[in-house]
């Protein structure tokens, strides 16, 4: 699998992965013009909605309607280092869901692979090649 990454004047970082493109800038701030989110804000939202895709397809799995289901993540950051400390993951349901299937819920939204992926972090390496003219 491949990701194009390429720039798109001022702070703008773009992601190419097939047909999409994930556009990223930094806040104005941090002398970007805010024009879309910041690529951490895009890593943090990545871990919610992918809990979200297994709490979906676990309704969808048992036919519970989702309407009015809704995830809400907060994070806690390191007063000093800023580093990302807690994530927490709050699976709100309506009135009337079934009781019984709340604990399946929870187990589906633990499911999460970039979750997993975090507490199993792949190696990195990073290269400099020159383009062959």
């Amino acid at each position: 699998m491949e990701m194009k990454i390429t720039f798109d004047g001022g702070k703008k970082v773009n992601a190419q992965l097939g047909p999409h493109i994930i556009r990223t800038d930094q806040s104005t701030k941090a002398g970007g013009d805010g024009s879309a989110p910041e690529p951490y804000t895009l890593f943090l939202a990545s871990i919610g909605t992918c809990a979200g895709i297994y709490v979906l397809g676990y309704c969808q799995a048992r036919n519970i309607p989702t309407d009015g289901i809704e995830l809400v993540q907060t994070f806690d950051f390191h007063p000093v280092s800023h580093r990302l400390e807690t994530v927490a993951i709050t699976i709100y349901v309506p009135p009337g869901f079934p009781e019984e299937q709340l604990k399946g819920l929870r187990h589906a939204a633990e499911h999460c692979a970039v979750k997993k992926t975090i507490l199993n972090p792949p190696d990195f390496q990073i290269k400099t090649q020159m383009i062959d003219a």
